[in-house]
C-alpha cells in the first residue's frame, strides 16, 4: 500500500525561508535623513536669540544710544529609552540552523526602537518626565497655522501650506513631513489640474524623491488621522479625526536628533527564573530646536478633497 501524502510528509522537513517576514511595517523617512548632535552628558545647552539690537540714526552731535541683544539659554535634555529582549537557549541551541535568531532577536529590538523615536519625535511630551518633547510641543504658537476652527477640522487648502512654508527662515524648508493619507490628497489634487506642483525624481538610493514646490516630503506613518484640535489648534494624538503637516529646516540650529552615544546592545547573561539570555538595547536620545523659526505646523486637516 502507497504512503499517503500524510505520511509522506512525516519522512522530509519542510523548507524553512530564511529570515523572518516583516508584517509590522510603519514607514518614516525621518531617520534616514534627520542629523544628530553627539552629546557629552546629559543634556545639550545652547542659547537662542530673544532680541535684537536696533540700529538708529542721528544728526551731527547727537548721543548715541547703546542697543545690545539678549539670549535665552535652553537644554535639550537627553532621555532614557530601553528595552529587554530574552531568547531561550534550547531555542538558540537547536533552531538557528537556518536562522540566526540572535540576529533576528536583536533586530526586532532595533526596529522597535527606531519606531519608539519616531513616535517621540512628534508625539513627544515632557510633562511626562520620561519623554522628550517632539515637534508638536516644539512648535512656537506663532509658528502655527489653523486649518480648522473651535474643535472642527477642515480640508487642507494649499494657500495656508504655502503660508506655513513661508513662516520657515531664513530661506525655505529643507522639509515637509505629513502621512501618507494627505500625501494622496494633495497628488490628487493636482491630478485634476494642469499644475504640477507635487513632483517625483529619483534619488541616488533608486528610491523616489517627492518634492511639494521644490521642497521635499517625508513621509511619515507616525502622523496620526486621529488627532484632536481644541480652539483651532492641536490637541492630543487621538480621539479625533484630523492630522498635522510640519515644515522645518535641519540641522545642529534647527531641528537635530541629540544622543550619547548609538544604540547600545549589552547581554546581561543567562536568567536566574528561566533558561535563556537576557539582552539589553539602550539609547540615550532627544530632540532640540535651535531657531523657531525653524519649525512650523499646519494642524486641523481632515481627509477630504484638498482645495486651493
Amino acid at each position: 500500500m502507497a504512503w499517503t501524502l500524510a505520511e509522506g510528509a512525516k519522512m522530509t522537513n519542510a523548507v524553512l525561508l530564511s529570515g523572518v517576514i516583516q508584517t509590522i511595517i510603519s514607514e518614516s523617512d525621518v531617520l534616514d535623513l534627520l542629523p544628530f548632535e553627539t552629546v557629552v552628558g546629559n543634556g545639550y545647552i545652547y542659547n537662542r536669540e530673544t532680541t535684537q539690537p536696533t540700529a538708529q540714526m542721528i544728526a551731527v552731535g547727537d548721543t548715541v544710544t547703546e542697543s545690545t541683544g539678549t539670549r535665552t539659554q535652553v537644554t535639550a535634555a537627553l532621555k532614557i529609552m530601553v528595552m529587554d529582549s530574552d531568547l531561550d537557549l534550547f531555542e538558540k541551541k537547536t533552531m538557528s540552523d537556518v536562522n540566526d535568531l540572535e540576529a533576528i532577536l536583536l533586530a526586532e529590538a532595533s526596529k522597535a526602537m527606531a519606531y519608539k523615536f519616531d513616535d517621540l519625535f512628534v508625539y513627544g511630551d515632557s510633562t511626562d518626565p520620561k519623554q522628550f518633547d517632539g515637534l508638536h510641543r516644539l512648535v512656537p504658537a506663532a509658528q502655527q497655522v489653523h486649518q480648522g476652527a473651535t474643535t472642527v477640522g477642515a480640508a487642507l487648502m494649499l494657500s495656508n501650506l504655502d503660508a506655513l512654508i513661508d513662516r520657515i527662515k531664513p530661506g525655505r524648508p529643507d522639509a515637509l513631513t505629513m502621512n501618507k493619507t494627505i500625501r494622496r490628497r494633495i497628488k490628487q489634487f493636482y491630478r485634476s489640474t494642469s499644475t504640477y506642483s507635487f513632483e517625483m525624481t529619483v534619488g541616488d538610493d533608486g528610491k523616489p524623491i517627492e518634492t511639494y514646490g521644490g521642497i521635499r516630503v517625508l513621509l511619515d506613518d507616525f502622523i496620526t488621522m486621529t488627532e484632536t484640535i481644541a480652539t483651532a489648534a492641536y490637541a492630543t494624538k487621538t480621539g479625533g479625526v484630523t492630522t498635522s503637516i510640519f515644515a522645518y529646516k535641519m540641522g545642529r540650529t534647527h531641528v537635530c536628533g541629540l544622543q550619547n552615544g548609538s544604540i547600545e546592545q549589552t547581554s546581561l547573561g543567562l536568567l536566574e527564573s528561566k533558561n535563556a539570555e537576557r539582552w539589553r538595547l539602550s539609547w540615550f536620545c532627544g530632540l532640540m530646536l535651535g531657531s523657531t523659526l525653524s519649525l512650523g505646523r499646519i494642524d486641523g486637516i481632515t481627509d477630504v478633497a484638498v482645495v486651493a
